[in-house]
């Protein structure tokens, strides 16, 4: 049998949780082939810095893709996440985020200086951009203001009213779009919504090739609401800012999860005025949502999504999404 094709789209930590808990399923006898579409707009710390000083694409978060996704855990791997603590110019770097920006000096192109580097670290599936164009986040504010810079967005007060790219027309890879369009499963998150899920679905092409594939369509919703961008928001708000941004509904499938955090998480995460998500569940299903509800907590101080747990879910949705695949082929056949 063909592997389940998913395409896994976001950015920053969830992201990278994700394909490490699907990286085993990618190994022999392989269940599954992993596409990985990143956002390229982080503008702060090593990335930002070489973003200016070099002018490629910011590489920190493709670089923990390709490590999450590394047949390597070894020395290879923590080459690659070694980060400078001291020296004039190197402080704060970490050494994968200059390899990939010397090979993106090297070849001139930064989608391929990926593919590269993906094959030094023997990365269990296909990463891309989603887009090669060197772009910046934008966020008009409830108060009127407009923001520059994915850094300052995530330090705002103000309620994100909307988001855009600039240069407003960008283009996504073309074996993004046909990743795309052959999946079983696309997958959105976990990850911060304005920064790391939304700026995808800004390159024009993108959110228009995922309404077309015949793919099972989910969203990871975040466990925390996250100051400076999604305060108070319940899950019905996550999808409807997706939605609102796409330019027309997306998603089939929204997976939430059940375990509530410790009594010292949430005092240590109120005192950031982050609460959990709320999942108005029946708001979903008004809306024609399939939801699915697991105990997805991580272990640990951090509130974050298990990996093995989100990596259950998505395979569990990948046989949903290539059962609805072939059906819809026998039905186009007679």
């Amino acid at each position: 049998m063909e592997p389940l094709r998913i395409v896994a789209i976001g950015g920053g930590t969830g992201l990278s949780t994700l394909l490490h808990g699907l990286k085993r399923y990618a190994q022999p006898p392989r269940e599954i082939e992993i596409t990985a579409v990143v956002t390229v707009t982080d503008d702060g710390g090593s990335s930002g810095r070489l973003r200016r000083d070099f002018d490629v694409l910011p590489p920190g978060d493709i670089r923990n893709c390709m490590v999450a996704l590394s047949e390597d855990e070894g020395l290879l791997s923590k080459l690659f996440q070694y980060r400078f603590s001291e020296g004039r110019g190197l402080k704060g770097h970490s050494f994968g985020n200059l390899f990939l920006t010397a090979l993106t000096n090297l070849t001139g192109d930064f989608p391929q200086a990926v593919k590269l580097s993906s094959e030094v670290l023997a990365s269990l599936g296909r990463i891309y951009p989603c887009t090669a164009a060197n772009v910046t986040l934008e966020a008009e504010l409830e108060n009127g203001r407009v923001v520059t810079g994915e850094t300052r967005i995530s330090k705002s007060r103000s309620p994100i009213r909307w988001i855009r790219l600039r240069p407003r027309i960008c283009k996504p890879l073309a074996e993004t779009l046909e990743a795309i369009d052959r999946a079983d499963l696309i997958t959105l998150g976990p990850g911060s919504l304005f920064t790391s899920v939304v700026p995808n679905l800004l390159v024009k092409g993108i959110p228009e090739a995922i309404r077309r594939s015949r793919a099972l369509k989910s969203y990871f919703v975040n466990l925390m609401c996250q100051p400076g961008e999604t305060i108070g928001f319940r899950a019905s708000d996550h999808v409807a800012a997706i939605h609102r941004h796409a330019g027309f509904p997306l998603l089939d499938v929204v997976v939430v999860n059940t375990r509530a955090i410790s009594a010292r998480q949430r005092r240590k995460y109120a005192a950031q005025k982050a609460m959990p998500v709320l999942n108005d569940l029946d708001r979903l299903a008004a809306q024609g949502l399939q939801v699915v509800a697991a105990d997805l907590l991580g272990e640990g101080e951090i509130v974050r999504h298990d990996p093995r747990a989100a990596a259950q879910v998505v395979l569990e949705l990948a046989r949903r999404g290539r059962s609805a695949r072939h059906k819809v082929r026998i039905l186009g056949e007679r």
